[in-house]
């Protein structure tokens, strides 16, 4: 009776965690895509070290705030690329007598996919853009770099050309590997 009672009061709260998840999940949603990257940056630099006290470099916090910023903008396109598969392809699976795990890693994952790489794409390229914000804690990335080099010559047009012409060349790098990668998926 006793491991009866147990295992009810296990299921209980087994059946909260899902919910409890969800919860945690869309108040950081919220909280990532509500706040500039600066101000969380400046936050992880800055407060964190206060608050948990633990010495963070530049470099880590520019790291960890580009994860958990892009994190939650990929977790919505991956959420919206799930939603936008019609529910019909579920219930083909399901008629088939396909388990769910099947279904996802085989019908729905598939075309899923092939609608999340253009936005997947942009926000690759909006990340390596917004990691010219780091500048605000002397991370000495790109941006960093041509402000160095401006103060020691003060040719700004030139050397802020240079640096537009680089991320240029990145950002277009990245788009025309999406490209491809778009073409391959493409269904024939």
């Amino acid at each position: 009776m006793r491991a009866v009672v147990i295992l009810l009061v296990l299921w209980r709260g087994l059946v909260w965690v899902p919910v409890a998840l969800s919860v945690i999940s869309q108040i950081y949603i919220l909280v990532m895509r509500g706040t500039p990257i600066v101000v969380q940056v400046m936050f992880i630099y800055f407060a964190l070290p206060l608050l948990v006290n633990i010495r963070i470099d530049g470099f880590t916090a520019a790291t960890f705030t580009l994860m958990i910023n892009a994190g939650a903008y990929i977790a919505e396109i991956v959420r919206g690329g799930l939603l936008s598969v019609p529910k019909g392809l579920q219930e083909a699976g399901q008629a088939m007598g396909l388990p769910f795990y099947k279904i996802l890693a085989h019908i729905i994952g598939p075309v899923a996919l092939r609608r999340m790489i253009p936005t997947m794409g942009n926000q690759c390229i909006i990340s390596l853009k917004d990691s010219s914000l780091f500048i605000v804690i002397g991370v000495a990335e790109l941006t960093r770099r041509g402000q160095e080099i401006i103060a020691g010559n003060f040719r700004a047009v030139e050397i802020w050309g240079a640096v537009a012409v680089i991320y240029l060349i990145m950002t277009g790098f990245i788009a025309v590997v999406l490209k491809f990668i778009e073409h391959r998926t493409r269904i024939i």
